[in-house]
């Protein structure tokens, strides 16, 4: 029976970083030629080096298929370990470089829409001005996206929930807060300046909201049910904000939105929309920083971090 090695083995028996972005690349791809391609080798060397992870560990790392190759549970588990190796070695380049220009660098953040607009937004401007050699990139998604985004390494924090499809294992979460609810329609909608609208007049007309299982729509509905109301008509269901701000402007429809969205299009006297004056209570579980679970932000990612949690 083989005996696990131990890490100490893995070293002395010279296991190297080409092993192991062989192996991650084989993950990603389960062809020796693309992951070859990838890593910068031709396939004979790749093969080479497959063979040589197999007898480091003493036991087999891949089986072949019939369109390729797939990862043996021990090929599968050193490959994960692989990839997360691969992407501290990045973020420790980018902290050098960091360190060598004087503060600058690129962050990668992904974010909900209602915080992106009023944490994540504000957070940016400040930064224009506080390290104006800093540049960033905004990923505005859904938490089940943004969370396997960063499994992948694509942002190197999110602003949102644990996603409930992830190992939440995986994933470091450090709450912010809670997300109020406000009703959206268009400017000149019958409740639109009507000062104090009633909870039974929302029913006279279509709202527009996510698919039932979208965590909006379900704190929606349980609210809706603490004020006895009946489920509301919806003829349309859409997780989009932006499609969702057209069709009220389009119509008589009523869209629940987070308050940030709302505020953010509303606000101004010339906006085509309006916040309904009704507060149902409504609010989303709270949203916070996630990250990779033990992961070392950048500095620079770790300070922007710090502002979008204290916004």
């Amino acid at each position: 029976m083989n005996r696990t090695p131990s890490a100490d083995q893995l070293a002395q028996r010279g296991l190297k970083l080409s092993h192991l972005r062989l192996l991650a690349a084989l993950a990603d791809t389960g062809q020796i030629s693309q992951a070859a391609e990838r890593i910068g080798v031709a396939q004979p060397a790749a093969s080479r080096l497959l063979a040589e992870v197999e007898r480091i560990v003493g036991q087999p790392v891949h089986l072949r298929t019939g369109r390729g190759m797939a990862l043996t549970a021990v090929g599968q588990a050193l490959a994960t370990r692989a990839q997360r190796i691969q992407m501290e070695l990045r973020d420790a380049a980018r902290d050098m470089a960091e360190v060598a220009n004087g503060g600058s660098g690129h962050v990668r953040i992904g974010s909900v829409t209602g915080p992106a607009i009023d944490r994540v937004l504000p957070a940016l401007r400040n930064a224009r001005l506080t390290a104006p050699q800093v540049t960033v990139e905004v990923i505005v998604a859904t938490s089940d996206i943004l969370g396997a985004h960063l499994l992948e390494g694509r942002i190197d924090f999110a602003i949102g929930r644990l996603p409930d499809s992830i190992n939440p294992d995986l994933l470091s979460f450090t709450p912010i807060a809670t997300e109020p609810v406000s009703l959206v329609v268009r400017k000149g909608h019958p409740l639109a300046s009507h000062p104090n609208p009633q909870a039974s007049d929302l029913l006279a007309y279509d709202w527009v909201m996510p698919p039932p299982e979208a965590l909006l729509s379900r704190a929606v509905m349980a609210r809706l049910r603490a004020h006895g109301m009946a489920t509301p008509p919806q003829r349309i269901s859409t997780a989009s904000f932006l499609l969702t701000f057209a069709l009220v402007q389009q119509s008589n429809a009523i869209a629940p939105l987070a308050r940030a969205v709302v505020t953010s299009f509303a606000a101004s006297p010339n906006a085509p929309y309006a916040e309904l004056a009704i507060d149902l209570g409504i609010e989303v579980e709270p949203f916070g920083l996630l990250t990779r679970a033990d992961a070392i932000l950048p500095p620079v990612a770790a300070r922007l971090a710090r502002e979008i949690q204290a916004m």
